[in-house]
């Protein structure tokens, strides 16, 4: 009877001690949520005042602020690496087949150079999108690591180079740090370097640890699909022969397309091509060259071929889809003048 009771205090102990800590995880969890709803509402207020018209500036060196009053159709571009935080709105990223959404409870980190469609999915004149993004440099990146003391796994998975996940209160907490610094220029010398390398910290020890080894690993194959982007980036213009630049790489052609597609979601020469005809575009839009001379300025040999492929990627033949762009630009600066 005696052993009875002494158990029965035991499990009422243990009972008590089960439901403070619930009580504490709860209140810490409030706590939390509290502190993340207050940071959103600055960091909207922030960028609010810094971008008072639609567009994107750079404020601070890789430190770039984006604001949309309307959804946007997709927006194809080539991204560098890095870190992105929605203050307000949500936007879609499209690669290759696959889609990532993310929104002001969500990051998206990119660790290479990726070809990609972007859409703005929620925004308005009364809540604009706002977005901030940081570039990521290997440098940065290594230097953290090895501060840090964080070593990569002896053997390296090819890991998409893209990714959403859940932005938690102490990573916002630094992104509204690094912008408030826009208010204290004075302290940018000093803070900056400081701030930046926190974020890279915390992405390091989050679930995103894995795939910022794309700027800093030196073993395994992803080191390589990397300068076969380089390449790629650089000879755009010029004929691509996979077993060439497999050979160059020392790989087979057959592991070179399987670890460029594990981590580009694409074929090396799926990569191109969506390179060749981003530039096409720019060089339509920017440059006022022809379809024809834009064709051959890139390594098109068949103006005609050009023609069908920039239609199948953005959807129009390439003047027309030029003109629909600028009459598009025009009707926003009469709807949102300076």
């Amino acid at each position: 009877m005696e052993d009875d009771c002494i158990i029965l205090q035991v499990l009422s102990w243990m009972l008590e001690r089960i439901a403070l800590m619930n009580a504490q995880n709860s209140q810490q969890a409030e706590r939390e949520t509290a502190r993340m709803q207050a940071n959103r509402e600055e960091l909207v207020e922030r960028v609010l005042y810094a971008l008072p018209e639609d567009g994107v500036i750079e404020p601070l060196k890789g430190v770039f602020l984006a604001r949309a009053s309307a959804p946007r159709e997709p927006v194809h571009s080539v991204v560098k690496p890095s870190f992105c935080v929605i203050a307000q709105g949500s936007k879609e990223v499209l690669l290759g087949g696959s889609r990532y959404r993310y929104d002001a409870s969500h990051y998206l980190i990119t660790t290479v150079e990726l070809p990609r469609a972007s859409q703005i999915l929620e925004a308005s004149v009364e809540q604009p999108y706002l977005s901030f993004r940081l570039e990521l440099t290997p440098v940065l990146v290594g230097s953290v690591m090895a501060e840090a003391g964080y070593t990569s796994p002896a053997k390296h998975a090819d890991v998409r180079a893209i990714d959403v996940s859940r932005l938690d209160v102490n990573l916002q907490d630094a992104v509204l740090r690094l912008v408030r610094l826009l208010d204290t220029p004075a302290e940018v010398p000093v803070l900056l370097p400081l701030i930046t390398r926190e974020i890279v910290y915390r992405l390091l020890v989050g679930e995103q640890g894995d795939r910022l080894l794309h700027l800093a690993m030196t073993g395994g194959h992803t080191p390589l699909i990397t300068r076969a982007i380089e390449r790629l980036r650089q000879d755009f213009d010029q004929p691509l022969r996979v077993a060439d630049l497999a050979q160059e790489l020392g790989m087979s052609v057959s592991g070179l397309h399987h670890h460029f597609k594990a981590v580009t979601a694409m074929s090396p020469l799926q990569y191109q091509k969506q390179v060749r005809l981003q530039e096409a575009r720019r060089l339509l839009l920017n440059e006022g060259l022809d379809a024809a001379s834009t064709a051959y300025r890139l390594g098109y040999h068949d103006a005609a071929h050009f023609n069908r492929e920039y239609k199948s990627f953005f959807g129009a033949p390439p003047q027309r889809d030029v003109r629909r762009l600028r009459e598009e630009t025009l009707d926003h600066s009469r709807r949102y003048p300076e």
